[in-house]
């Protein structure tokens, strides 16, 4: 069951692709693991990188979430060094209802709105709620460096 979700997902993600998003998986082997790419948003400190993702696709999928990770690195109170992502939608939230794109979707969502009131850097969420400038600018580093 898994395995045709997972196909009927791909085929909509080539489909009808959401604007900035990629993904697919990594070998035709293993349809369980996928790469994704999202586009730095517009008007944001991510704005002209390019974020890659690892997605693993549990065997009980869609029942159980996919679990997602940053490989690029990024200055985010929501993602933690090894790439983590903190997203309700990936863990508590989680609905077989929702699809590969629209995971991605709430991904680049979470670029533009970080959840600071639930971070997995306390530390980087404390500058974005204190010092927005500063959070801005280090972000942008970070893209420059990390993502271009």
């Amino acid at each position: 069951m898994a395995l045709k979700r997972i196909n009927m997902e791909l085929r909509e993600v080539h489909r009808d692709p959401p604007p900035g998003i990629s993904a697919g998986p990594v070998s035709d082997s293993n349809m369980f693991h996928w790469s994704g790419m999202i586009l730095g948003p517009a008007d944001s400190p991510y704005q002209g990188g390019v974020f890659f993702l690892d997605i693993q696709f549990p065997p009980d999928y869609p029942f159980k979430p996919p679990k997602v990770r940053f490989i690029t690195k990024v200055y985010h109170p929501n993602v933690n060094a090894n790439g983590s992502i903190c997203l309700d939608t990936l863990s508590t939230n989680w609905s077989p209802a929702l699809t590969a794109s629209k995971m991605l979707l709430s991904i680049l969502l979470l670029l533009t709105q970080p959840n600071p009131d639930d971070p997995l850097r306390s530390d980087v969420a404390h500058v974005y709620k204190t010092d927005r400038a500063k959070f801005d600018a280090t972000a942008r580093e970070w893209t420059q460096r990390y993502a271009m």
